[in-house]
């Protein structure tokens, strides 16, 4: 055997460790939900194990927790007899910051005792969490199929030891050492209540050791006289029955509710939920849930997200990707399956008839339950947007066959409406269309104080037509996937011409207006050269003097620069300088005599339309230097 070794916590883990002992008091009974959720998951574990390696049962196949409590010792025990853990994945599952999202639980952290104590079970740091309640830890494991056994303890000090012992059972046992002020945690009615309400539906038998008296058996029929008996056994404590198993009505709303946390890691209750039991070709049963908040890496490219799959009861896999397309990677619960093998792969989950059935049923389920959600009731709807609005946009990318049903569901700012709240649907806005528009008119910007203030809106704004406010950074990669809606074609009033929005009159009165002042214009254009494709009269401009207008298949000048920034190569493209010749800048220009007066008024009015854009300037020191000039 390995002798025993003193190993010191890493960083971030100490500073985790250090904040459960002295800050996170909030709620201290979260410490057993999450040691029964831990048990809980190594039982499942060791089930789809066992599934090709019966051996790893160890002649044990009733999987069981088990929670002991000594009020002499002042000890509460939690006991596994699942998959267990080696040497090596102690110290990497405990003593590091591994695969845990410590070091992101402690950016996130708000100062707020009782926000930040419900955030434990989210960021996968539950184990930490008996310091709470418990001033030494030990825990014993032995990796089920393992000779040896391992110890590790910590009075979480910044120090940890570990050692080789002998275990004759497989699984894990932890043993808090409860703090003097916690001792009335190692009471059997306080436990079996914290179980109750945390655990009743996780489908691992719970038990716990109870004292009863019971009549001793004996010629004596005095009832009176009898002796008792005092005896001590282990009772089941949970119901341990699935709860997508049972039929709705034996359901409470608190029992879905309660399961959702121990599904998903989340304090928080969930939103909505949709619980289905499918027969046909296929049978199957699906629990989803939609949160109220949106995990701390929701955006992390490499974060693990996905359901929970079973197969016949039997725990198969977590964060299964190929159930639900990437763009509802929020949606939290299980599929249990009666038509998969249990020894089915992440391989095979891939290209499976079964699973791509059950994927497109259970896209269909979401958006029907949004769709009803956003039809009943706008305030909740308001509150799912603003949490997941942006990962919904991806889906009119990634799910083609359901572009329709995804583009009812987004919601927009507006001109419309005096704020930045996103409640404008598509369907609102062509109930308001003038009865000569053909389009859906849209700018895009980086932000909304931008995107309302765009002197490409002062047209829209005289013909009194509404325009979509698009400020999210995906918008402009949305519009790029949805070009219309209900046959009205989506377009940007940022880019390419708006003749359609001019009579026959404007149309001649600004060609007219361009032949006039043509002179002045090719002088301007020879000043700003390769910077502008053309400077041309503008028909959208009442109010400002000038503006930038892209090309049809251009990206935003604000999206350009991030890509740049992001070290992406952009495409070189030249924008049209619109002029408005009734502003008096046009005025000054068209007055000016001196050549070196002329080309600063002429670089001033363009820099000033590409920052009104979001546009970057290639020489800030210049500007200001033109600005002060012409200004004195």
């Amino acid at each position: 055997m390995a002798k025993k070794e003193n190993l010191k916590f890493q960083t971030e883990v100490n500073q985790l460790l250090q904040l459960m002992i002295h800050s996170l008091y909030s709620n201290k009974e979260i410490f057993l939900r999450e040691l029964i959720s831990n048990a809980n998951d190594a039982c499942d574990k060791l089930r789809f194990a066992a599934v090709a390696d019966d051996s790893l049962n160890e002649g044990d196949k009733e999987l069981r927790i088990e929670i002991e409590h000594d009020s002499e010792a002042n000890t509460v025990t939690i006991r596994d007899n699942g998959i267990g853990m080696t040497r090596s994945e102690v110290v990497e599952n405990i003593g590091t910051i591994a695969k845990s999202g410590t070091k992101e639980f402690l950016s996130k952290l708000s100062g707020d005792e009782a926000k930040d104590s419900q955030m434990i079970g989210q960021f996968g740091v539950g184990f930490y969490s008996s310091f709470i309640v418990a001033d030494k830890v030990t825990l014993i494991t032995r990796k089920a199929g393992k000779k040896t056994g391992v110890k590790w303890e910590s009075n979480g000090e910044g120090e940890f030891t570990i050692e080789d012992v002998k275990k004759d059972k497989k699984g894990t046992e932890v043993i808090l050492h409860l703090k003097e002020e916690e001792k009335d945690f190692a009471n059997e009615f306080r436990l079996k209540s914290i179980i109750k309400k945390y655990a009743d539906h996780i489908p691992v038998p719970i038990y716990m050791l109870e004292t009863k008296e019971v009549e001793s058996e004996g010629d004596d029929k005095d009832d009176e006289n009898k002796e008792k008996a005092t005896i001590t056994e282990w009772v089941q404590v949970n119901r341990a029955k699935a709860l997508w198993t049972l039929p709705k009505s034996e359901i409470s709303k608190d029992d879905y509710k309660e399961f959702y946390k121990t599904v998903s890691n989340d304090w928080n209750d969930p939103l909505i939920w949709s619980h289905n039991q499918v027969e046909g070709k296929y049978e199957y049963t699906s629990l989803l849930y939609i949160p109220k908040k949106a995990p701390f890496d929701l955006w992390e490219p490499d974060a693990a997200h996905g359901l929970k799959l079973y197969v016949q009861r039997t725990f198969i896999m977590d964060d299964s990707k190929n159930l639900l397309p990437r763009y509802l990677r929020f949606v939290k619960g299980i599929i249990d399956s009666n038509d998969l093998p249990l020894n089915v792969s992440r391989e095979i989950l891939q290209s499976n008839k079964v699973i791509e059935s059950i994927k497109r049923a259970s896209t269909k389920k979401i958006l029907t339950l949004l769709k009803r959600m956003s039809n009943s009731n706008a305030e909740q709807y308001h509150e799912f947007w603003g949490e997941f609005g942006n990962v919904m946009k991806e889906g009119v990318q990634e799910d083609f066959a359901n572009k329709e049903e995804l583009s009812k569901l987004l919601r927009f700012a507006s001109t419309h409406n005096d704020d930045d709240k996103q409640t404008v649907t598509f369907e609102d806005y062509v109930a308001r269309m003038i009865p000569e528009q053909e389009n859906i008119y849209y700018i895009t910007a980086d932000s909304y104080n931008t995107a309302k203030n765009s002197p490409h809106l002062e047209v829209f704004k005289k013909k009194g037509i509404e325009v979509l406010l698009l400020t999210d950074r995906i918008d402009e990669w949305l519009v790029n996937g949805l070009t219309e809606f209900d046959g009205k074609k989506l377009k940007s009033v940022a880019k390419g011409d708006l003749d359609k929005l001019d009579s026959d009159k404007d149309k001649k009165d600004v060609k007219k207006a361009q032949e006039d002042n043509k002179e002045i214009i090719e002088k301007m254009e020879k000043i700003l050269g390769d910077k502008v494709e053309k400077i041309k009269v503008s028909n959208r401009l009442t109010d400002s003097a000038a503006c930038i207008v892209l090309n049809e298949q251009d990206m935003a000048l604000y999206m350009q620069q991030l890509m740049k920034q992001a070290g992406q190569e952009m495409p070189s493209s030249k924008p049209t300088l619109e002029i408005n010749i009734e502003h008096p800048i046009f005025k000054k220009l068209s007055s000016e005599k001196d050549d070196d007066k002329f080309a600063d008024w002429t670089s001033l009015t363009f820099e000033q339309a590409l920052l009104a854009e979001g546009g970057q300037l290639e020489d800030p020191s210049g500007f200001v230097k033109r600005m002060n000039k012409l200004m004195l």
